[in-house]
């Protein structure tokens, strides 16, 4: 009796000190009443980029409000961070190791990978690009990720402008067994007067598989106007 209490005692050690299990297939959500998250944040930017800021932003809702898409970034470019954690109705896969949190977005099929227990390499040694480079630790049930890196040319949230200096720190957190959130501060000393602070909820796709998603043979292009157009009939 005496072992067998042991071993229970030495299993529920083990099962209480495992990190919490992220993994899955997640789609993209709202969460409304009691334990939604806070709305983001303004995003006030700089005097010497709000001209330019203002000016996407308008061209953008013109767009939209005509049914049209206004071009933001290449056709076949990813999305990169941190954009890419959400993309219209696209879900996420996460898979995780103690070594390592992989996060692949259905849309263009883009991989990010998340470090764990490193510290962050210094921004001189990290070659900017879509995703730049992100660590990670345990804060009790939470994922806390530090991200730098990205390059400038990448689309920001909400298409505010960003500098080489951005910094993104997110908390992820599984809220229950089919809801997960992950909560963005984007920091930014050129460009942003203060962090802009956002939380993405995502809903567990059970018995899902990803689907390919390759940007090839695309029949969009971008007009002289910088709309997005669908190519017709025999029009190359």
């Amino acid at each position: 009796m005496w072992k067998l209490a042991s071993v229970v005692l030495a299993t529920a050690a083990v099962c209480a000190a495992a990190d919490p299990d992220l993994t899955g297939i997640w789609s993209p959500s709202r969460a409304t009443g009691p334990g939604a998250p806070a709305p983001p944040t303004p995003i006030v930017v700089k005097p010497a980029y709000k001209a330019t800021f203002d000016g996407l932003t308008a061209k953008i809702r013109e767009a939209s409000a005509r049914g049209e898409q206004y071009a933001t970034k290449g056709l076949c470019s990813p999305y990169g961070m941190p954009t890419m954690l959400q993309v219209a109705v696209y879900p996420m896969e996460v898979l995780q190791s103690p070594q390592q949190v992989t996060l692949i977005g259905e849309a263009f099929s883009e991989v990010r990978r998340i470090y764990m227990g490193k510290k962050q390499l210094p921004l001189d040694d990290i070659a900017p690009g879509y995703y730049g480079h992100s660590v990670g630790l345990w804060d009790g049930d939470t994922l806390v990720v530090d991200t730098i890196g990205i390059k400038e040319s990448v689309q920001g949230y909400s298409n505010l402008p960003h500098s080489d200096q951005m910094h993104i720190t997110e908390r992820i957190r599984r809220v229950s067994a089919d809801r997960l959130d992950d909560q963005v501060t984007i920091e930014d000393p050129v460009t942003l007067e203060k962090p802009v602070v956002y939380t993405l909820v995502y809903r567990l796709l059970k018995d899902y598989e990803m689907v390919e998603f390759v940007c090839d043979n695309n029949r969009e292009y971008i007009d002289e106007n910088n709309i997005v157009r669908m190519k017709m009939g025999s029009q190359k």
